[in-house]
This record gives structure tokens, C-alpha cells and sequence, in this order.
């Protein structure tokens, strides 16, 4: 067999998966709606401050009845915190894959009670990449970056940008001490997508959790 005909026998195979992960995403997507359950997935690299951001948000949301599905290549570690809140959490080991994919979010959400829910926050596997890919049934994607990961990563990561209906940048307590532009940074994202809002936070200090929270409230239709 010669070399192109080992690639194009390999490409429906791509194919095939993509779509298989589609259809499970749609059957995802009609349960939640079912529920009437909104469903973030929130995209970032791995020390950017998700499980903190999560902590302060069900810490604000406490009018609303939230659950949790956290990923994570090993460990529950994050999940274990949430529990701590008296959250209704699953967590999703990955074994090694870089993203969460629809198939596992339809076996973790049997464990949840979306019947008692309004809003799930799902936690994607820390990585700029691999997760933008996979549709998990969500309604919205929100896309993290810390400050101590620089102002350029829209160069280097262009498609989470594009992909995402909120860029938030956490960690901004420590802006005074990192060459993190924050005016920069908002240009190349709106160069990639230009009409998406950007919100700077800190959870240690609570620097713009307020809009933040504002934001989920109206996707949820109650803001």
C-alpha cells in the first residue's frame, strides 16, 4: 500500500469520529434543554485559575441551584474542592486524553439531578487546543487566561478565541507585578472575534466577579 493511500484511508476514520461525537453532543443538547438547564463549558489552560473561578462563582450564585462536571487527565482533586461547597459535582478522569469529548459528559450527567438544576459549569481539561474541537451539547463556551500566561496567546491559540462567547482574563491582582497589556491583549482578541466581551477578573481579590456573575445571569435568562 503506498504512503497516499494509507492517509486517505485513514481520513474517514477522522471523519467518522467527528460525527459520532456530533450526534452524541445533539442527544446531550436536547436533555439539557429537556431540563431547562444551561450548560457553560469553560476552556483554559492548566494553573488558569478555573477551579477558582468556579469556587468564587457557585460562592455568588447562591440564589441558584448549579452543578459541576470537572475533567482532569488524573486525580479529583478539584472535584473534591467543589464538593466541599455542597455542590452536586462529577468528575471526569480522561486517562491521558486532552479534552472532554460529548460521550463523557452523557455518562457524567447521569450521576447529576438536572432535574434540580439550572445551570451546569463544565470544567474542560486543561489545554488552549484539543477541547475547542469537541462539541460537548453546551450552550456556551467561555475561554480563560491568566495573566501570568502573557498578552500574546491569541497569536498562538487563535481558534479558542474564535470559538468562545466570553474571554475572561483572571489573575489581574497580579498585573502590577507582570508585563501582562491588558489593552493589547483585548486587540487581538477582537481582531479574531470582534464583537465578543472580555471580562478582567480576580477571584483572591474579586475584582470583576460582579460582571462576570452578570454575564451568566443573563445567558440564564434571569439577570
Amino acid at each position: 500500500m503506498s504512503d497516499n493511500q494509507a492517509i486517505s484511508n485513514r481520513v474517514p476514520v477522522v471523519e467518522r469520529l467527528l460525527t459520532a461525537n456530533e450526534e452524541v453532543a445533539a442527544d446531550n443538547r436536547v436533555q439539557f434543554r429537556s431540563h431547562d438547564v444551561k450548560v457553560f463549558n469553560i476552556m483554559a489552560s492548566p494553573g488558569a485559575g478555573k477551579t477558582t473561578l468556579l469556587m468564587a462563582t457557585i460562592a455568588a450564585l447562591a440564589g441558584h441551584r448549579l452543578g459541576v462536571i470537572e475533567g482532569d487527565v488524573a486525580s479529583q482533586i478539584d472535584a473534591d474542592k467543589i464538593a466541599t461547597t455542597g455542590t452536586p459535582v462529577v468528575q471526569i478522569n480522561t486517562g491521558g486524553a486532552c479534552h472532554l469529548d460529548a460521550p463523557m459528559i452523557r455518562h457524567a450527567v447521569q450521576a447529576l439531578p438536572l432535574e434540580d438544576l439550572d445551570l451546569v459549569l463544565v470544567e474542560n481539561v486543561g489545554n488552549l487546543i484539543c477541547p475547542v474541537s469537541f462539541d460537548l451539547g453546551q450552550d456556551f463556551n467561555v475561554g480563560l487566561i491568566s495573566v501570568p500566561e502573557g498578552h500574546d496567546k491569541p497569536y498562538k491559540y487563535p481558534a479558542i478565541f474564535e470559538a468562545v462567547d466570553l474571554v475572561v482574563v483572571t489573575k489581574s491582582d497580579l498585573l502590577p507585578y507582570l508585563d501582562f497589556e491588558v489593552d493589547t491583549f483585548r486587540e487581538l482578541v477582537h481582531g479574531l472575534n470582534p464583537t465578543i466581551p472580555i471580562i478582567v477578573v480576580s477571584a483572591k481579590t474579586g475584582e470583576g466577579i460582579g460582571d462576570w456573575i452578570a454575564w451568566l445571569e443573563d445567558k440564564l435568562g434571569r439577570g
